[in-house]
C-alpha cells in the first residue's frame, strides 16, 4: 500500500460539524452516466443520462457523507439493463456503504427516450424525443417510484375558433346578401378564395408534464404505456416527418380537438385514471400562448393525502 495514500486525511470522518443536525438528503446532482435501454426492436442500446444521487445524513454528529462511494457505486452498477432491479440494487448499495449514518437513499434518472413515430397519412416515419425522469427512494425497506414524462402537443383555442367562425359568417352574409338561391359551385369557389381567410384561429405548441407514483401492484416502469394513453387522449401530438397530406390531417385533428388548458388537463386526468397501479399523480398542462406573452396553465392531482401537490 502507498503510505502516502494511507496517511491522507478524511475530514468527513475525522472532524465533527460545528453546527450539528440531521439532513434529509446529501449527495450529488447532474452526474453524467450511460444507461442501457431496450429499444422497440428488442436491442439494448446505450443512452446518455444524468443522475441525482443522495442518502440521508441521520447522525447529527457526523460532518459529511462519502460522496465518492455514491459516485463509484453508481458507475459500477450500470452495466445491466436499466429497470427496477438495477435501481433497487443501487439504492441498497448506497445504504450499505453508509450503514452507520444513513437510513434512506434516493435516485433520479433524467434522459431522453427516443421513439420512432409514423406520419399521420404519408408513408414516412422519424424519431421523436420524450424527456423522462425516474425517481426512486428507499426508506424502511420500501422502495417508492415516480415516473415523469413530458409530452409536446398542439392546442387550438376554442374561443379563437368561435370568433373566427363568426367573422366567416359575417363575410358570407355580406358576400351573398340578397341572393335568393346559391349554387354549390359558387359557394365552393367562395370557400376556396382568399376572402374566406378573414381570421385564422390561433394554436400553440404545448407541454403536458405528467408525474405518476406507482403503488405496490406494479413491478415495471410504465413509460411507454403512459405516453401512449395520454397522447391518445389529446390526439394532437406534434409530428416528426410531415408532408402536405400530413399537415392537412394535423389541421383537421386540431379542429376536432379544440382545447383550453383546462380541457387538456381533464383529458389527461381521465387517461391516467384508467391506468392500473397508480397511487398518485400530478398533471400540468401548459399552453404557450400565441395571443399573450404569458402561458396558460392547468394543474390537477389525484389528491392523495400527503401526496403530490399542485
Amino acid at each position: 500500500m502507498d503510505t502516502r495514500t494511507s496517511m491522507l486525511p478524511d475530514v468527513a470522518a475525522d472532524a465533527a460539524p460545528i453546527v450539528q443536525g440531521k439532513l434529509n438528503r446529501v449527495g450529488m446532482s447532474g452526474i453524467e452516466v450511460a444507461i442501457r435501454l431496450r429499444d422497440a426492436n428488442g436491442d439494448v442500446i446505450r443512452t446518455p443520462a444524468r443522475v441525482d444521487a443522495y442518502v440521508s445524513l441521520d447522525d447529527p454528529e457526523v460532518k459529511g457523507i462519502h460522496m465518492s462511494r455514491l459516485y463509484l457505486c453508481l458507475q459500477d452498477s450500470l452495466d445491466d439493463e436499466f429497470g427496477r432491479a438495477q435501481i433497487e440494487t443501487i439504492l441498497q448499495r448506497f445504504l450499505e456503504t453508509h450503514s452507520d449514518i444513513s437510513a434512506t437513499s434516493y435516485l433520479r434518472f433524467s434522459y431522453e427516450l427516443m421513439v420512432r413515430r409514423e406520419s399521420l397519412l404519408s408513408d414516412h416515419s422519424a424519431w421523436r424525443s420524450y424527456p423522462v425522469k425516474i425517481e426512486a427512494w428507499s426508506s424502511g425497506g420500501k422502495v417508492t417510484y415516480r415516473v415523469h414524462v413530458r409530452l409536446t402537443y398542439s392546442s387550438a383555442c376554442p374561443c379563437s375558433a368561435a370568433l373566427a367562425r363568426q367573422l366567416l359568417q359575417q363575410q358570407f352574409e355580406e358576400q351573398f346578401f340578397g341572393h335568393h338561391w346559391l349554387s354549390t359551385a359558387s359557394v365552393l369557389n367562395w370557400l376556396g378564395s382568399n376572402e374566406t381567410l378573414m381570421a385564422v384561429p390561433h394554436s400553440q405548441r404545448s407541454h403536458a408534464d405528467i408525474t405518476i407514483e406507482l403503488d405496490g401492484q406494479r413491478d415495471d416502469l410504465p413509460i411507454d404505456e403512459l405516453i401512449t394513453c395520454t397522447e391518445g387522449a389529446l390526439n394532437t401530438a406534434v409530428q416528426a416527418a410531415v408532408k402536405r397530406t400530413d399537415e392537412q390531417e394535423f389541421a383537421r385533428l386540431n379542429g376536432e380537438n379544440l382545447m383550453f388548458c383546462e380541457d387538456a388537463a381533464r383529458r389527461l386526468k381521465n387517461a391516467v385514471d384508467s391506468l392500473e397501479g397508480i397511487h398518485d399523480y400530478r398533471i400540468q398542462a401548459s399552453h404557450f400562448e400565441s395571443l399573450h406573452p404569458h402561458d396558460a396553465v392547468a394543474i390537477v392531482t389525484k389528491g392523495v393525502p400527503g401526496g403530490l401537490t399542485a
